[in-house]
C-alpha cells in the first residue's frame, strides 16, 4: 500500500534514483493494453536506479479478486502497490496540478535534478524510453 507522502519523498529524494510512477487500475482497458510498456521497461531497464512503481486505483474490496490475479497472470514483476488512501483525489494536485485524476497516468521523477515530467493518457515504450533519456 502506498500513501500520498511517498510522492512527496520521492519528489525531494536527492538519491539518482529515477522513478516511473504509473496510476492505472484493472477496470480501465487503456491502463490494461498500456501495461505491457511498463513489463518492457522493467525488462530492458533492469538499473537498480531506475523503479517502476505502478499503483493501482483498483477498489480495496477488489484487490484479492482482481488485482493481485491479474498480476500474477500477467507476470508483473515491478512494483505494484495499492493506492491507499482515503481520498485518491488527494493525489491529483500532488502528482501535476495540470492532471484532470483520468487514467492512465504516469509521472517520471528524479528528485536530485529536480526533474519531474507527467503524461496524462496512454504512453508508447518509445515515449517512456524517450522521457528517461532526457535524465539518464
Amino acid at each position: 500500500m502506498i500513501h500520498a507522502n511517498q510522492l512527496t519523498n520521492w519528489k525531494a529524494s536527492v538519491s539518482d534514483t529515477i522513478y516511473v510512477i504509473n496510476f492505472w487500475a484493472t477496470w480501465c482497458k487503456p491502463c490494461v493494453e498500456e501495461i505491457p510498456v511498463f513489463v518492457k521497461l522493467f525488462k530492458n531497464y533492469s538499473d537498480p536506479k531506475i523503479k517502476i512503481i505502478l499503483v493501482s486505483n483498483d477498489f480495496k474490496k477488489h484487490i484479492q479478486t482482481h488485482l493481485v490475479p491479474f498480476v500474477r497472470a500477467n507476470n508483473i514483476a515491478s512494483n505494484v502497490v495499492f493506492m491507499d488512501e482515503p481520498n485518491p483525489n488527494d493525489w491529483i494536485e500532488l502528482v501535476d496540478p495540470n492532471w484532470s485524476g483520468a487514467i492512465p497516468a504516469t509521472i517520471v521523477i528524479k528528485g536530485s535534478i529536480g526533474f519531474s515530467e507527467f503524461h496524462e493518457g496512454v504512453l508508447s515504450y518509445k515515449e517512456l524510453e524517450a522521457i528517461l533519456n532526457k535524465i539518464r
